[in-house]
């Protein structure tokens, strides 16, 4: 009997909760381990990779001129909308 509860989907779930649990504890106590020899490694800058590293010059430009160019078009959007309400207010007042 006590093999059944032990395999059972609630045990388990209540184990991962443990788990879960202690590991919340230690992120909150600010607990850091240092990083391994090969985690050291592959944050080491590769020479194979440098030619690469314009590539991300050039997507920040093209992210900053679609940003650029969202903002324009919301504001015409807007501009639109104050225009096509102020002259509805207009003719209004004239046909009163």
């Amino acid at each position: 009997m006590a093999f059944l509860l032990n395999n059972s989907a609630l045990s388990k779930l209540q184990i991962h909760s443990q788990k879960a649990d202690n590991s919340l504890t230690l992120s909150r106590h600010g607990f850091h381990v240092e990083p391994g020899t090969r985690e050291k490694a592959l944050l080491v800058e590769d020479p194979a990779l440098k030619r690469f590293k314009s590539h991300k010059k050039s997507v920040r430009r093209l992210k900053i001129v679609g940003d650029a160019l969202t903002i324009i078009v919301v504001a015409g959007c807007c501009y639109e909308i104050y225009v096509k309400a102020t002259v509805r207010e207009e003719a209004r007042k004239v046909g009163k």
